[in-house]
Parts: C-alpha cells; structure tokens; sequence
C-alpha cells in the first residue's frame, strides 16, 4: 500500500516537530520553565515546512533542508547523519531534494538506506552502470542516488 502526498506530509510534519520540541524547545524549557506557545507554533512552522519541501519549488525545499540542518543539527563538524537517519521521512525528503548536504560521496550502506534497498542492491546498482561509483574512493557519487530518487 502506498501512502498519498497528505500522509507523507503529516509524517514529515510530525517528525519535524518532534525534532523541534526535544532539541530546542525542551531545553529552553528547562532552563525558562515555560515555553507559552512555542509548542503549538512549532507544529505550524513543522507543517509549512514539510508542505514546502513536499511542494513543487525545489529551490524553497532546499533552503527549509538549509534551515531545519542548520538549526536541529548544529555543530562544527559537518552533518552526517547515521545510515538509519536516511530511512526517516526527513532523511527521505533531504536525499531526494538536495542529496547528502556535505559529501560528494557516501558509502555503499549510507547509499542503501538513501535509497531503501541493501548494500547488496546498491552493489548490483553500480555494477549495473545505475549508480556511479566515486572516482575517488569506494563509494558512491551523491549525484547518482540523487538522480536514481528522481527518476
């Protein structure tokens, strides 16, 4: 069974807002003891957000993925998220939108769960001339897994 664009957007929506409430607003709320109504502004933000990068202007989507990595996920190293962060509903959307946001090239297992098949599947890809191979290295070019989502 397939789920239509409305449930995809729910499900994004949702686990937008989730990210929100526990990596910002629960520690602001244990530091300020009340929040008023960011919870429920969250939820709105969390919506448009995920209306926006399910829509149909690729550059907006990119810059909610700038904002939403940028804001949720800060740090002085670069984002990489773990191989099962790619099978979310935001991790779906942000390799179908803009691919990995700081690599040319991900591993065989990241490329799999980027694409939801196995490691084996992204083997047989790349064997099979669907996905490119980095040319400097042993995994697989962004731009590959890109294009094979949008197809």
């Amino acid at each position: 069974m397939t789920i239509g664009v409305k449930e995809v957007v729910a499900l994004l929506a949702d686990q937008i807002a989730t990210i929100i409430r526990t990596r910002l607003l629960d520690p602001l709320e244990i530091l300020f003891d009340d929040v008023g109504d960011l919870p429920s502004r969250a939820d709105e933000v969390a919506r448009r957000m995920a209306a926006a990068l399910e829509g149909d202007d690729d550059q907006a989507a990119v810059l909610v993925v700038a904002r939403l990595i940028g804001a949720l996920y800060p740090g002085d190293e670069p984002f990489d998220p773990p191989a099962d962060w790619w099978r979310t509903p935001l991790g779906r959307v942000v390799a179908r939108r803009m691919g990995h946001p700081a690599a040319q090239s991900v591993s065989y297992s990241v490329a799999g769960a980027m694409l939801g098949v196995t490691k084996q599947g992204v083997h047989d890809l790349v064997r099979r001339g669907k996905l490119a191979r980095d040319p400097d290295g042993g995994g697989v070019t962004v731009a590959s897994v890109r294009a094979r989502l949008n197809q």
